[in-house]
């Protein structure tokens, strides 16, 4: 039941124990003292009544909202671990782009390497024939 629903219940229940008293008055053929006990015995009746629905709503809703905290919790939980898995990869793909700069940073030297000593060698063989 929805919050409205219980008020509209309790409500309801008020509402027909004041009516059912209203009648029992008007229809009972009992003396004014027989009466009143009776109203009051039905009043105490609907008190209890109202008492033991509330008690179990109450009860209801705390369940629920365990229930809720109970999931939100396994919730959290899953996002803590899917926020460690995307930190793995992250620091994983970060190391491997270190990596393959550091790789290239070492072919790049090298062929510059390569180059600066193929150009003094013509540069050499050059001055040689001339």
């Amino acid at each position: 039941m929805a919050n409205g629903g219980s008020g509209d219940f309790f409500k309801g229940l008020l509402i027909g124990g004041m009516l059912g008293a209203v009648v029992a008055l008007l229809y009972a053929p009992k003396s004014g003292k027989e009466t009143r006990e009776d109203i009051g015995k039905k009043a105490d009746e609907l008190a209890s009544k109202a008492k033991a629905e509330y008690e179990i709503a109450l009860q209801k809703s705390k369940k629920t909202y365990q229930s809720a905290l109970d999931r939100l919790k396994e919730l959290e939980g899953i996002a803590k671990k899917k926020v460690e898995e995307v930190e793995d990869q992250v620091q994983e793909l970060a190391t491997k782009g270190r990596d393959t700069v550091e790789e290239s940073k070492t072919r790049l030297k090298k062929a510059l390497d390569a180059g600066v000593e193929s150009f003094k060698e013509e540069k050499g063989s050059k001055k040689k024939k001339a």
